[in-house]
């Protein structure tokens, strides 16, 4: 696990006279990089449209089909359709999963491979596989791959925030992304930890 320098990122972001009084009431953020990358895709799979607490569970109970341990793509291509459906995922998840972990096998894409690529080569490589679109991959590449430069535009908690940060129209969606990633250019070369701090943002003002 490594831990990403941050200062120079919030020194840059502050510029940015919204951001900074996000990143005064925030708490600092620490991105990291973490290995197993087909485990972490399949795990983003598994937690989509769920809440956090129930996404925990339902992972808890995948690893204990391996004993507790991180499957390698094999062992989870291997997997039955009907054991992961009986852990809790729907029947078209499941066959992502397994999709995610032939993908792999197929492609001989092991760490390495994947992280010598670009934001947009990965983003571009990994939307191949059936069940995963863009906002999966650039999840993976912030909070896997731990890549300073990623912002979500299609993420809803991230629109959400900046309509009402920099009062934005948000009747015209086309219009509305646009914007953001107008705002958004400002940021460059660490949009991740400004994802991180509008998430947050959100989050508090619930």
């Amino acid at each position: 696990m490594h831990i990403k320098n941050k200062e120079a990122a919030l020194i840059h972001l502050a510029k940015d006279e919204k951001m900074k009084v996000l990143i005064d009431t925030v708490e600092p953020y620490l991105l990291v990089e973490r290995e197993n990358i087909c485990l972490r895709l399949c795990s983003s799979i598994m937690s989509q449209q769920l809440s956090i607490k129930v996404a925990d569970v339902i992972f808890k109970r995948f690893l204990n089909l391996y004993e507790g341990k991180e499957p390698l793509p094999l062992q989870i291509l291997e997997t039955p359709i009907e054991t992961l459906r009986g852990i809790g995922l729907s029947y078209a998840k499941a066959n992502y999963v397994h999709n995610v972990a032939g993908f792999m096998i197929d492609n001989n894409a092991d760490d390495a491979l994947i992280k010598s690529k670009t934001n947009e080569e990965i983003i571009e490589f990994l939307t191949q596989i059936k069940g995963v679109g863009s906002w999966t991959v650039e999840m993976l590449l912030m909070f896997t791959l731990g890549r300073e430069d990623v912002f979500a535009v299609d993420d809803l908690g991230i629109q959400q925030t900046m309509i009402k940060l920099y009062e934005l129209n948000a009747t015209d969606k086309k219009i509305l992304k646009k914007e953001m990633l107008q705002i958004a250019e400002n940021w460059k070369p660490y949009r991740t930890y400004a994802c991180f701090y509008l998430w947050k943002f959100k989050d508090n003002k619930q």
